[in-house]
């Protein structure tokens, strides 16, 4: 995919999916998250930016962590996202500079982080080389970047959701997106970026779905096919839906269902 169109496919998808996200997302993700989190280990008054922050799932809990002496920013390649998050701090009187930006050109100066923190965000990235480019660029000597992604497609067992789209779009929707999670993929990016003292760990973590419509949801609302998805006649809702649960079917659990997911977290140092 053109990496233009690619910009322009996440940046829409992800303001169709922005109201559905964290209803169906923040408890599935929330293993990977503390993962990146213990791996980041924020101190108070430390100077923090998260790319593709989303609703903030991560975001309130790094503004926690860094508590009023420490500073955040926080981007977003959907403008609905960021207005969601900004909503949402506002409320809670959390304070932090919230922006749409594209990953692979951060509207920083160099040297202006300690930490720069990134949770399933870098698989949907054109560039993710260019992205780890950047977060190396803006982080102070002595800083560290800490991703977590999906881990190998083979672990993912919703894993079949892009194909089923993709057969009725007739185009790719996300098609890099196991790449990095694939062996020791992610590492070895964060190595030709320039980080030092890599390391990576793995986490296996099913995905819990109560009912067939928590399992549509999170698949095709609130997930990276939102775009394609909205475009759908019922004719082909139905059908793409119909097929994502027999994709799924194994992995049934009394009314819901219990899917492997599989995620890869790595840590480098500037």
């Amino acid at each position: 995919m053109d990496p233009r169109l690619q910009r322009r496919v996440q940046r829409y998808g992800w303001n169709k999916a922005a109201a559905y996200y964290e209803g169906f997302w923040a408890r599935q993700l929330r293993p990977a998250q503390d993962l990146m989190l213990d791996m980041a280990a924020l101190q108070p008054g430390e100077r923090v930016l998260e790319l593709a922050c989303g609703t903030g799932l991560v975001t309130f809990r790094a503004a926690e962590a860094i508590g009023a002496s420490g500073t955040l920013a926080a981007t977003d390649i959907s403008e609905d996202m960021i207005a969601s998050i900004s909503a949402d701090a506002a409320a809670r009187g959390v304070t932090a500079d919230f922006r749409r930006m594209d990953a692979e050109a951060l509207d920083f100066p160099d040297a202006s982080f300690d930490v720069v923190i990134c949770a399933l965000g870098l698989m949907y990235v054109a560039n993710p080389s260019a992205a780890l480019q950047e977060m190396r660029r803006v982080l102070a000597p002595g800083g560290r970047a800490v991703v977590v992604i999906w881990g190998a497609r083979k672990h993912c067992g919703w894993a079949e959701i892009f194909p089923i789209v993709e057969r009725r779009i007739s185009g790719d929707v996300c098609p890099m997106f196991f790449l990095l999670g694939t062996g020791d993929a992610l590492s070895q990016e964060f190595t030709r970026a320039g980080f030092s003292s890599v390391r990576a760990s793995r986490l296996t973590s099913p995905l819990h779905y109560a009912s067939r419509d928590d399992a549509l949801g999170a698949a095709f609302l609130g997930g990276p096919v939102a775009l394609a998805y909205s475009r759908f006649d019922d004719e082909t809702r139905e059908g793409a839906q119909a097929e994502y649960l027999e994709s799924i079917a194994a992995y049934r659990d009394g009314e819901g269902y219990l899917v492997p997911g599989e995620f890869v977290a790595a840590m480098g140092v500037k």
